[in-house]
């Protein structure tokens, strides 16, 4: 088991940027794909990006490709999120996912085990 907790969250300008980071507890965090994923009110869970447990393979969501780095750090437990670029649109509670079957390509957020609690980002306009 891991628990999962968001960090880096806030109120930016369009065009600005974040880093949100996700540190996980237990010795086991390398043998987990890990995944973002991102909730605005009244929408579905939406997938992000994604990444391998070697970090080698990352998957991003075309609405950030190009515009975000998913990377880790598996000597910290750490997972984070670089977002580049940044629009309204996205604007959203940005939560990560330990996935212990995965690659590193998986989009569907039912296929990921164990959850933070999320973190909020707003980009204002």
């Amino acid at each position: 088991q891991v628990q999962l907790v968001e960090s880096g969250g806030g109120l930016v300008q369009a065009g600005g940027s974040l880093r949100l980071s996700c540190s996980a507890s237990g010795r086991t965090f390398s043998t987990y794909a890990m995944g973002w994923f991102r909730q605005a009110p009244g929408k579905e869970r939406e997938f992000v990006a994604a990444i391998s447990r070697n970090g080698h393979i990352t998957y991003y969501a075309n609405s950030v490709k190009g515009r975000s780095t998913v990377s880790r750090d598996n000597a910290r437990n750490t997972v984070y999120l670089q977002m580049n670029s940044l629009k309204p649109e996205d604007t959203a509670v940005y939560y990560c996912a330990a996935d212990p079957r995965g690659y590193g390509t998986e989009t569907r957020w039912t296929q990921y085990d164990y959850w933070g609690r999320g973190t909020q980002v707003t980009v204002s306009s």
